[in-house]
């Protein structure tokens, strides 16, 4: 058995590496996988929104099994005294680009060329009685060329006999990465299977990017309860839409400041540039048969910084239940 909770690690480190944000979050209500093991890839890209600027490419591969709860740095996770509790490890890539990538020379007032690499431990707790979900999660890794944004943007681009990225080398510098966020969800309203409206809040600090938010989620279709925690099972078919609005502050955020210790990048927005209030809203469709999950989504963020433009992506998740 230990042996292969081994190989489940290994094959997930071996993914993350061939991938060469925090973006990507599968805590909230729409993105619930109601069983106890599960495995979920989620990619996201501009490419859905006809573009290939600022937030390029995301992509996260998350395993979930009672296992994760052995690992030390799970003791460090809170979790209230809910009924039920999932744990999760994952590793994560995002890429970041100016609305340039043809240009060597450095575009001032765009965003900075930078890449993340990460591994996340997250527990999600629910209570059905309250109408809460809770989670909390860890990550840890590098920014800058360390985590191989370069390599694989080019390598894609070769591949589908695109324009060759020339920036790279005006990239954020490398650094650490070490966040803690907690996602807090109350709902509100519920009409069976088909109906779930709730209000949601995070909190998220480290070296990576500070930041609060709070947001609501409006769930419709034929869908399991996900504030029920119950582990569903069987050939049940789901199909629900979601609409997904947010409002968060910014404190700051290394993509596009560079690096919270190393500060010799070529270039980076300043301080004063940041926008400190932004807006996003994620509309998306998904669909569950045989224990096989599929999700398309458009998402939408208002300006980053004072001489950015809003950014549209999308973005597809495939799991399955273990």
């Amino acid at each position: 058995m230990y042996g292969k909770h081994f190989l489940s690690v290994l094959v997930l480190v071996l993914l993350s590496n061939m991938a060469m944000p925090q973006a990507i979050d599968n805590a909230l209500s729409f993105k619930n996988i109601n069983r106890d093991r599960y495995i979920r890839f989620n990619y996201e890209n501009d490419v859905f929104s006809g573009s290939d600027i600022y937030y390029t490419q995301g992509m996260h591969l998350e395993l979930a099994a009672p296992w994760v709860k052995r690992f030390p740095i799970s003791r460090l996770l809170y979790k209230p005294d809910f009924s039920y509790v999932r744990y999760a490890i994952s590793a994560e890539h995002n890429g970041y680009t100016p609305t340039s990538i043809s240009d060597e020379t450095i575009l001032y007032g765009d965003r900075p060329f930078s890449a993340c690499l990460f591994l996340k431990t997250a527990v999600y707790a629910v209570d059905p009685i309250k109408r809460r979900r809770w989670s909390t999660s860890i990550s840890s890794g590098v920014m800058g060329q360390a985590a191989g944004g370069e390599e694989m943007q080019v390598g894609i681009h070769r591949a589908l006999n695109n324009i060759t990225p020339h920036g790279w080398g005006n990239q954020l510098h490398n650094d650490v990465i070490l966040n803690y966020q907690a996602d807090y969800e109350h709902q509100l309203i519920r009409v069976n299977r088909a109906l779930s409206i709730d209000i949601d809040g995070m909190a998220r600090l480290g070296t990576l990017s500070d930041k609060i938010s709070a947001g609501g989620t409006i769930m419709a279709g034929y869908f399991d309860d996900p504030f029920s925690g119950n582990v569903a099972s069987g050939r049940n078919f789901r199909i629900y839409a979601y609409e997904h609005p947010e409002v968060a502050l910014v404190g700051y955020d290394a993509t596009l400041q560079g690096g919270l210790f190393n500060r010799s990048s070529p270039y980076t927005i300043s301080s004063n540039d940041i926008t400190r209030v932004t807006f996003q809203n994620r509309f998306g469709f998904v669909v569950i048969w045989q224990g096989f999950y599929l999700e398309y989504f458009q998402s939408f963020e208002s300006c980053e910084f004072k001489t950015g433009d809003y950014h549209v992506w999308g973005g597809v998740q495939l799991a399955c239940a273990l």
